[in-house]
């Protein structure tokens, strides 16, 4: 069975079920999140004994705002528009990723999924050797795409196919505030003399970058380049804080298979499509250790 098989298998009301947005679901992940991101920020500004130590949690909380970023580009966090509007814009702010041009790439990822030469997501190689899996784990690469992404937006420069031509000024004016806020964050700092925006958030970005590499991976490295979301997508099985999180994501071929679906009715939709997913993995430490040691090997993920 493939994804739109699966699809075809619901009842009308399953699928009023499953696409069900809320506003309290919603708020309240954000809260967690937020709130965890202010108590680690509150802690390292406060001088903590041991303070560096937190600055790797504060990281991986701040860059997996991403799957936030991912999650209210499809509009499901959150019942009220507005809301997703803001969360994408917040989270794309602090890991320097424009939000409306990102909905436009992300849009294009689903439309052609795993498809060369169309998924915008293939224009970067998966990593295939060892010294590609430590610099793409780095988070360099990424770090060096973000930039260069709003540097050609904010200059009028964007000429990416997935963003139509009509939104191309839309995605400029987005680049150019984004860059005028780093501006003015970057001269309130040397203005008042203070480090904060350093350590609580510029250098815990860059630790807890490699670990959202590690787990983005995973969700299609080394699947097939096929059109059945539920084969060209990877869930992979983790424990409940990993789940949260990144708002459910590692549910990725279920999220592919019906992208209507918020982060909060993915656990429902897994056990329905469970039976007929193609590609899963118990965990990302066992995704880690099998991609290893392919990577010295010309590999088609279509064999």
């Amino acid at each position: 069975m493939d994804h739109k098989s699966f699809l075809a298998s619901l009842s009308a009301e399953q699928c009023r079920d499953l696409t069900e947005t809320s506003d309290r679901r919603g708020l309240g992940y954000l809260a967690l999140h937020f709130g965890a991101i202010a108590v680690l920020g509150g802690l390292i500004v406060a001088q903590v004994p041991f303070w560096p130590l937190l600055m790797l949690p504060q990281g991986i909380l701040l860059v997996f705002l991403f799957t936030l970023l991912h999650e209210a580009s499809h509009q499901t966090p959150f019942r009220s528009p507005w809301l997703n509007t803001a969360a994408a814009h917040i989270s794309g702010f602090v890991i320097l990723l424009p939000p409306r041009w990102f909905r436009y790439f992300h849009f294009a990822h689903h439309r052609y999924t795993q498809m060369p030469g169309k998924d915008p997501e293939l224009a970067t190689p998966k990593p295939e050797g060892w010294w590609q899996y430590l610099a793409h784990v780095s988070g360099i690469p990424v770090w060096i795409s973000h930039v260069g992404t709003l540097v050609r937006n904010a200059a009028g420069r964007c000429e990416d196919e997935f963003v139509p031509v009509g939104k191309r000024r839309v995605v400029g004016n987005e680049a150019r505030m984004m860059l005028g806020a780093y501006l003015a964050l970057l001269l309130g700092s040397l203005a008042l003399s203070s480090p904060v925006l350093i350590y609580v958030w510029i250098v815990p970005v860059l630790l807890g970058q490699p670990f959202l590499r590690l787990y983005l991976l995973a969700e299609h490295g080394r699947c097939a380049y096929v059109a059945n979301m539920l084969e060209n997508s990877r869930t992979t099985f983790t424990n409940a804080l990993v789940r949260r999180l990144a708002w459910n994501m590692p549910f990725h071929a279920e999220h592919h298979s019906y992208p209507a679906v918020p982060f909060h009715r993915l656990p429902d939709l897994h056990r329905l499509a469970a039976p007929h997913l193609k590609v899963t993995e118990p965990g990302y430490a066992s995704f880690h250790a099998g991609y290893a040691p392919e990577m010295n090997g010309a590999v088609d993920p279509a064999e």
